[in-house]
Formats: C-alpha cells, sequence, structure tokens
C-alpha cells in the first residue's frame, strides 16, 4: 500500500514536471495582459459606447466603474477561492467566464446589459492577475524569481500603456464592440493552453483536501462588508469629481464615504478575529510586504494618472486624436521591456531589490519632472522622451518590487499575499485616475483667476496683443466691431489655454514629488536578495 501510494506521488510529480517553466509563465501571462488591458481599453471608447447605445457620457462611465467594483471585490477573495477551488480549476474558471463575458460585453444592446456583463467580466478578471502571479511565484526556484516576475512585469506594465492606443485604434477603424470582441479567441487560446501546462502545487493540493474535511464556515458577514466597502469606494472615485467631491448638495459622496468608512474598519476587525477569514490581513504584518503594498499603490496611481492626463493634454491642447496621442505614448513600451529583462538578470546575479527599487522611482519621479518642464510649443519627440523615464523607472521597480513582497511571506499565506498586492496595485491605478483629473480641473480654476489679474487695460502687453490680433482680424473680415471681439476672444482662448497646460504640469510635478518620496520607504524593509537554494515564502 505504501509503494503504491509513493508510486501515485511519484508520478503525479513527474507529470508536474513535464512543461518547462518559462512555458507556464507564457502561458499565463496570456490572460493576465488581456484583464489588465481591459482596465484601461474601454476608457477611450466611453463617448462612443454612449452614441451607440443612446445614453449620456456620463452615464457610460458606469462601464468603467462597475467593472473596478466587481475586480476589487474578487481580488482580496482570490486567495481563498484558489484554496478552496483549486488555484488551477479557479484560473481556468476565471479564463472561461472572463472570455464569455466578453462576448456578451460585444453583444449588448443598451447600457443597462453592458454593466451587468462588465461585472461579471470584472468578477472573472479579479482572479486572472493573482493567480497568474501565483502560479509564476510557484514556478520558479528564488534565484530566477526576478525573471519570472519580468514577465509577470511585461503584462502589468505594457498593458496600461498599449490599452488606449490600441482602444482608439479598434474605436475609430471598427467599432467600440470590437473592445470587448478581440478578447475571445485570446481567451479561447489562453484556456486551453493553461488547461495544458497548468497544475497547482504539492502544497495546494494538500490545502484543498484539508479544507474539504473542515465545515465551509462561509464568512458571508466578511464577504458583504468587502462588497460595501469597495463598492462605496469606486463609486467615490469615479463620481468624486462630477459631482463635487465633500460639497456635494445632495450628500452622495458623504453618505458613500461614510459606509466606506464603516465598512472598512469592520472589515479589518472582523476578519483579524474570524476563525476562517475571506480576506486575510496578516501578510501586511510582514516588514516588507506592507512597505511593498504602499509603493505599488503609489507608482500605479503615477503611472495611470499621468496615463489618463498626457493624451488629454495632447488632445485637448495638441489637436492629437486618441490614436495618434496614443502613439506618442506607446514607443516607453519598448524601454519598459528593456528595463524589465535588465533588472530580472540583476535580480538573478544576487542584487538587493531594495536599492532596484529606489533608484526605479528616483527615475519614475524624474520623468514626471521633466514633462512637469514642458510648454505649448514642444514636438511629439519632446513628449516622447520624458514619457519613456517615467516608464522605464516604472519597470525597474516591478519585479524587484515583487521579489521583495513575498520574499518572507509564508506559503499559508501567499495567496492572501498575491490577492492583496493585486487589489492594491489595481486600485492605486484608480485613485492615480482620479487624482489627475481632480487637480487639474481645479488647477486650472485657479491658474485662470491668477492669469486675470494680469490681463487689464493697463497692461501694455495685453494692449499691444489686442491691438495687433485686431489689425489682423480687419484685414480677413473688414469689420470693426467683429474683429474686435475676435482679438478678445483670441485672448480669453490665450488665456484657457494656458490656464489648462498649467495645470497639468503642476499635476505631473506633484507625480514626481510622490515618486521621489516613496523611494525612501526602502529603508524600512529588510535586505530582499533571493539567493540559490533559498527558499521564496517558506513557511
Amino acid at each position: 500500500m505504501s509503494t503504491g501510494a509513493s508510486a501515485v506521488l511519484t508520478a503525479s510529480a513527474s507529470r508536474q514536471r513535464v512543461f518547462n517553466p518559462w512555458i507556464v509563465a507564457m502561458a499565463v501571462v496570456i490572460p493576465t495582459f488581456m484583464e489588465v488591458l481591459d482596465t484601461t481599453i474601454a476608457n477611450v471608447a466611453l463617448r462612443y459606447i454612449a452614441g451607440g447605445l443612446s445614453a449620456a457620457v456620463t452615464d457610460s462611465e458606469w462601464v468603467i466603474t462597475s467593472y473596478l467594483a466587481a475586480n476589487a471585490i474578487i481580488l482580496p477573495i482570490s486567495g481563498w477561492l484558489a484554496a478552496h477551488l483549486g488555484r488551477r480549476n479557479y484560473f481556468l474558471l476565471s479564463i472561461a467566464i472572463f472570455t464569455l463575458s466578453s462576448f456578451l460585453c460585444g453583444m449588448a444592446t443598451s447600457l443597462g446589459q453592458l454593466i451587468l456583463f462588465r461585472v461579471m467580466q470584472g468578477l472573472a478578471g479579479g482572479g486572472l492577475q493573482p493567480s497568474s502571479q501565483g502560479i509564476l511565484l510557484d514556478s520558479f526556484p528564488a534565484e530566477k524569481q526576478g525573471a519570472a516576475q519580468t514577465m509577470f512585469g511585461v503584462a502589468a506594465l505594457l498593458a496600461p500603456v498599449v490599452g488606449p492606443t490600441l482602444g482608439g485604434y479598434i474605436t475609430d477603424e471598427y467599432s467600440w464592440r470590437w473592445i470587448f470582441l478581440i478578447n475571445i479567441p485570446v481567451g479561447i487560446c489562453a484556456l486551453v493552453v493553461c488547461a495544458m501546462v497548468v497544475r497547482d502545487p504539492e502544497y495546494m493540493t494538500d490545502q484543498r483536501k484539508a479544507s474539504k474535511k473542515q465545515p465551509l464556515n462561509f464568512d458571508i458577514l466578511g464577504l458583504s462588508l468587502l462588497a460595501m466597502t469597495m463598492v462605496c469606494w469606486e463609486v467615490v472615485l469615479s463620481k468624486g469629481q462630477e459631482w463635487d467631491w465633500f460639497n456635494d448638495s445632495f450628500g452622495r459622496i458623504q453618505i458613500l464615504s461614510a459606509l466606506f468608512l464603516i465598512g472598512g474598519t469592520s472589515l479589518v476587525v472582523w476578519e483579524s478575529r474570524h476563525s476562517n477569514p475571506i480576506v486575510n490581513f496578516r501578510p501586511l504584518l510582514d516588514r516588507n510586504f506592507a512597505p511593498c503594498c504602499l509603493i505599488i499603490f503609489c507608482a500605479f496611481g503615477v503611472l495611470y494618472g499621468s496615463s489618463t492626463l498626457l493624451p488629454a493634454l495632447l488632445e485637448s491642447l495638441f489637436g492629437y486624436d486618441a490614436f495618434h496621442a496614443g502613439l506618442v505614448l506607446s514607443p516607453a513600451g519598448v524601454f519598459t521591456i528593456i528595463a524589465l529583462v535588465v533588472v530580472g538578470s540583476l535580480l538573478g546575479r544576487g542584487v538587493d531589490a531594495r536599492w532596484l527599487i529606489a533608484i526605479g522611482l528616483l527615475i519614475l519621479g524624474a520623468g514626471n519632472f521633466w514633462m512637469s518642464q514642458l510648454n505649448l510649443e514642444i514636438s511629439a519627440w519632446q513628449v516622447v522622451w520624458p514619457r519613456v523615464v517615467m516608464i522605464t523607472g516604472l519597470g525597474m521597480i516591478f519585479a524587484p518590487l515583487n521579489l521583495a513582497a513575498f520574499l518572507y511571506i509564508p506559503r499559508s499565506l501567499r495567496g492572501a499575499a498575491v490577492g492583496l498586492l493585486a487589489l492594491l496595485r489595481n486600485e492605486g491605478g484608480s485613485v492615480g485616475t482620479t487624482m489627475g483629473q481632480t487637480i487639474t480641473e481645479r488647477r486650472e480654476i485657479f491658474h485662470g483667476l491668477r492669469l486675470n489679474e494680469y490681463l487689464d487695460q493697463f497692461n501694455p502687453a495685453v494692449n499691444s496683443y489686442l491691438a495687433e490680433t485686431q489689425t489682423t482680424f480687419l484685414q480677413q473680415t473688414g469689420d470693426p466691431a467683429g474683429s474686435q471681439q475676435m482679438a478678445l476672444q483670441s485672448l480669453e482662448n490665450l488665456r484657457e489655454q494656458q490656464a489648462s497646460s498649467l495645470s497639468y504640469f503642476d499635476a505631473f510635478l506633484i507625480f514626481a514629488v510622490l515618486a521621489v518620496a516613496l523611494a525612501f520607504l526602502v529603508l524600512l524593509m529588510k535586505p530582499s536578495t533571493a539567493q540559490k537554494g533559498q527558499h521564496v515564502a517558506a513557511e
């Protein structure tokens, strides 16, 4: 009996070793790229979606909000689901449902239907990032974790970069429906390949068997608190500026913020006392994991914030369309891959991840500072290079950050840790997007008022400008009264243009200061060098 059992275990282990870890890595990053891409690809198509479904543009924003809210609910509980369903089963189920819901989104005939199917898509997509990252952590030894996280970084970093460009091209050349339908062939291929190569490690198989012997004890209250917290959070972020934040006359932001605080506090207290928590916060007690969570939250806030503002700047002030604005952003993706590969190699040679993180954050800050020094007389290439510097910095921190975050996390907490880090990565993007929009709108008002202080009849520069432009318009129209109004309107347009540009540059400067400040958090972390023979996240 013992011999037979040993034979079965040997055969099982043999089957798991059939596929090279790099084959597994290439397989699991495909659905991850697809899911991360869907967080940004629909942003540029909202007005087309609203027109196609006969809805208001402000209402079409729920297409984004519903996806992010559903995604945020599932991410922190992905570890619990993987432990009880089996990570392989959960991963394949997520791919299948994500692909199906993408088809349904493409076929939607009303905004309500699209929002419902986006919720389904978000719930399924929430399991893809943490599951793929967990598979990579288990598939590679410690000395190759930098290279493994490089593969994951290609998906997590490139998708937000190419998303707006790809979405703009598909929407302009074909239809907004194809930004969802394009997932179908990719999802089917990913499902087939992952079903062939992905296996659960032995410790997860044992964990699942042990959980089957125990009463289910499902944490329904924890799930309810989580849903309330994340839905309130996403709605506040999405609609805060539109509803004037805490000056909302209907009290919606105030009520949602209060529910978020109550729900979040209750969730932490309840889950810390529950015997089988659906969201496990214990990884946050680790000296490396907590700073890494804060860094990745803020770093992705900077990424998404600047990635939203830069195309908006190019479209509103330079006359670019969505596709060509995306082309300006795209070259940075090439340098991101180079940075990921170089940093992965350095990690494999025993370089401490903390210093790579610090250098990457400083470069990220330098790129944003460079963008804050631009003006309205620049060419496209003068936008490309600051963007390249910024994204290269982010590429430098991604793999080291993931290595340092999980280096001291026990395997039993790995699923919970991966889910929390993925949640904070996504929510950082949401906060950064909202923060960028709010800063630019508020600072545009401020700069407009400040510029008004100098636009009066006693300013000789103003009088000279009005006289020159009025003469030009008079020569064109032959209408003295009309040319005077046109000159005044030209001055007003110039004021608005300058105020708008200054607001964008202010936002980039704030992002630069934030990135540099984050670099000091590495001083709180333990040495983070993965050496050969060391077990990452060992018990």
